[in-house]
């Protein structure tokens, strides 16, 4: 066979090769190739939502305290951009907002698209554009401001680099801040280009996300933060927090734990522990605070009036057990009424309380264990979420017939140890005491802002319900007005203003039991103000604490009288004499 036939041979058999192949990739593969070449001229891009800002009112007016700013990401094409353009471009301009090693993005073999800077502000984005660099282009999107700084930073939280909000309100509110994102699909140009061809091209539109209202007023938020700063200068303490809420309505006007951090760097903190919300989500023992439910539950279930007696020792014992009292002057040894009890913050009034609860003034028993577990867990819900519209902890009230000991428990839980609630537990309580007997779910939004009005949320399923009589509420008042009445004499509080409040000083658990040392003490305060012959307008809940400090109620007291006075004066109450 000649040469020339071999080679007509080999052409054949190559063309009928290459017909073959055309055959499967026009026929029988048709549809993977227009897929994989629609693949490389289709731009597919998320339209980031906007998120929503936040607002504190400021009088009836809502005030902005966490903002959007327009931020822009860098994008390259590695395999048309300059490589040393870029990269003397960003360090001149934009060095700390690079996120990309430029050397490792090279390096990559086909790679058309990578963010190598982000949250670029517009008068450095402009400046790399101006470079007129080949294949970059810039990004659009929103970055968080927070132009009151530290104040408020554990109760609003902040948005981490991939746009989701992280604790406070910026993560427990954030399927109402955060929108929700759109999509861009169009024919691109091999820069990636968006072209406006293409029957193909969908573009759903980004939800931007609400504008939050909350019910915390700007001015007392701060204030309050500066009033805290001042009484820890002036402590043992280290830590503080404070909340501030209308009993009547349930509504937050100012809630902080001191010390913050900045949202806007929420990076420079030593630890996470710096992020959480000590009103909401930190359970403890606020001690004998507690004395308010245990009394109230006692005058409620018609047991004890202020005036009936019991024989004081200064101690008891339940369970073998012996419970002192932190007070053991001798003037209080022998018969005492249960308001001088209460006054005087003693444990074996509350205990008495108790035993009342079970119709045995001589001991404990499952009747009076039980009538107090409905009364804290059923009623004043304590151990349990409270449906404000934050992250917050569901803390714990022990069973009243399951374990060992049941009975010093309980005589424990009494005087606000053996449980652990958290402040904003026991503040809506509180308010339930002394404001007619109503529990109403706390809240901290007003509602959304959309075209300059406040659009209330859907709190249907938001509880007011009337716990305890109006006599028991009224009867609570006049105690704990009692509570503070040298506070009048030596002229912390003023005429023609009704203030009331309990104090709490707690033994802290150490190693798995209570330090006997007292070396380490958690103080805590919680009151009411208003003039004199009024209802109750505000509720002020206080608490100082410290690694390996002795801080008592007092410190929490003194801050509780600063900030009451201040209350007066900011919201211009006038007395009633």
């Amino acid at each position: 066979m000649s040469r020339i036939k071999i080679l007509k041979n080999l052409v054949f058999v190559a063309l009928a090769i290459i017909a073959v192949r055309l055959f499967f990739i026009q026929i029988i593969e048709h549809d993977s190739w227009v897929a994989k070449a629609n693949e490389q001229h289709t731009l597919l891009e998320t339209i980031t939502a906007k998120r929503g800002e936040i607002y504190m009112m400021d009088g009836d007016t809502p005030a902005p305290v966490v903002l959007n700013q327009t931020v822009y990401a860098v994008i390259i094409d590695p395999a048309a951009t300059d490589k040393e353009q870029i990269k003397d471009a960003l360090n001149k301009y934009a060095k700390e907002y690079i996120v990309a090693d430029l050397d490792e993005v090279y390096s990559i073999e086909g790679l058309r698209y990578y963010i190598v800077a982000k949250n670029v502000p517009y008068s450095i984005a402009t400046k790399i554009a101006e470079e007129g660099i080949a294949s970059v282009w810039l990004k659009e999107s929103n970055q968080r401001v927070y132009p009151e700084g530290e104040m408020a930073s554990t109760l609003l939280g902040f948005v981490n680099t991939d746009g989701i909000g992280q604790y406070g309100v910026e993560g427990s509110l954030n399927y109402l801040l955060a929108g929700k994102d759109g999509t861009l699909k169009t024919i691109a140009d091999v820069n990636k280009v968006a072209l406006s061809i293409g029957k193909e091209n969908i573009k759903i539109p980004a939800e931007n996300g609400k504008n939050v209202v909350l019910s915390v007023d700007r001015g007392l938020e701060r204030s309050t933060e500066e009033i805290i700063a001042e009484h820890l200068d002036a402590s043992v303490a280290t830590n503080a927090a404070v909340l501030i809420m209308n009993p009547n309505t349930g509504e937050v006007l100012a809630m902080t734990s001191l010390p913050g951090y900045s949202p806007a760097n929420y990076g420079y903190v030593e630890d996470a522990s710096a992020y959480i919300n000590q009103v909401t989500e930190v359970p403890y023992e606020p001690a004998s605070i507690c004395k308010s439910f245990t009394f109230s539950a006692a005058i409620n279930e018609g047991k004890m009036t202020p005036d009936t007696t019991y024989f004081n020792e200064h101690y008891t014992y339940v369970d073998g057990w012996q419970i002192w009292n932190a007070e053991t002057r001798s003037s209080l040894y022998g018969d005492i009424t249960m308001k001088r009890a209460l006054y005087w913050s003693l444990n074996t009034g509350s205990i008495y309380a108790l035993k009342l609860l079970g119709d045995d003034p001589n001991n404990i028993n499952q009747k009076g264990r039980e009538t107090l577990y409905d009364y804290y867990h059923n009623k004043f819900r304590l151990g349990r979420t409270t449906g404000i519209e934050l992250i917050e902890a569901e803390g714990y009230i022990e069973d009243p017939n399951e374990g060992w000991g049941r009975d010093s428990t309980y005589a424990n839980m009494t005087f606000g140890q053996n449980l652990g609630i958290t402040m904003i537990q026991t503040a809506t309580a509180f308010s339930a005491v002394v404001n007619g007997g109503y529990y109403k779910t706390p809240t901290i939004v007003k509602g959304t802002l959309e075209n300059e009005e406040i659009v209330p949320l859907d709190r249907s399923g938001s509880i007011n319900d009337q716990i305890l009589s109006s006599d028991t509420s009224s009867t609570m008042r006049e105690l704990l007005i009692y509570n503070r009445e040298y506070k009048v004499r030596n002229g912390t509080d003023r005429e023609g203003y009704d203030v009331g409040g309990k104090s709490g000083t707690a033994q802290v658990i150490t190693d798995g039991a209570y330090d006997d040392t007292y070396s380490e003490l958690v103080g805590s305060y919680i009151g009411f103000v208003s003039p004199s012959g009024k209802m109750p307008q505000y509720v002020i809940m206080t608490k100082m604490w410290g690694k390996g400090q002795s801080v008592g109620s007092g410190d929490a007291m003194a801050l509780f009288d600063s900030l009451s006075n201040f209350i007066i004066d900011y919201y211009k109450l006038k007395p009633n004499y």
